[in-house]
């Protein structure tokens, strides 16, 4: 494996994480913060910035609080070196499944999501 793709296993990790435990800080580790939240799933489409997204974050109910499973696998990994790579996952919370198409950068030697757009489905059971 290479060192991009490990640092970046590592920020995919840690973005779970984030989600998983609604950890704004962990978050705002991972995200750039210029970064760009979009889904087409509602409609209007939903876009949002960082400055708007984390706030509403740290007002859910985490799931690690829960004791929720956790559900998740990254789906393909695509790394243009040296400064942009696109992840592509799937991962489960608040009884939905998600696709996440992650675009990052490297900034400052360090990877950062610089958007995440995705589709969500509610799941039935």
């Amino acid at each position: 494996m290479s060192n991009s793709n490990h640092e970046i296993g590592m920020l995919i990790q840690d973005y779970l994480d984030g989600l998983y435990r609604c950890d704004i800080e962990l978050l705002a580790r991972v995200f750039h913060p210029q970064a760009l939240y979009a889904t087409a799933s509602d409609t209007p489409p939903l876009i949002m910035d960082m400055a708007t997204y984390l706030p509403i974050v740290a007002q859910r109910d985490p799931p690690a609080r829960l004791s929720a499973p956790r559900r998740e696998r990254i789906v393909q990994m695509d790394v243009i070196e040296p400064n942009t790579a696109l992840v592509k996952l799937e991962c489960s919370f608040f009884q939905k499944d998600y696709v996440d198409l992650l675009t990052l950068i490297r900034v400052e030697g360090r990877w950062r999501i610089i958007a995440k757009v995705f589709h969500y489905t509610p799941r039935l059971t």
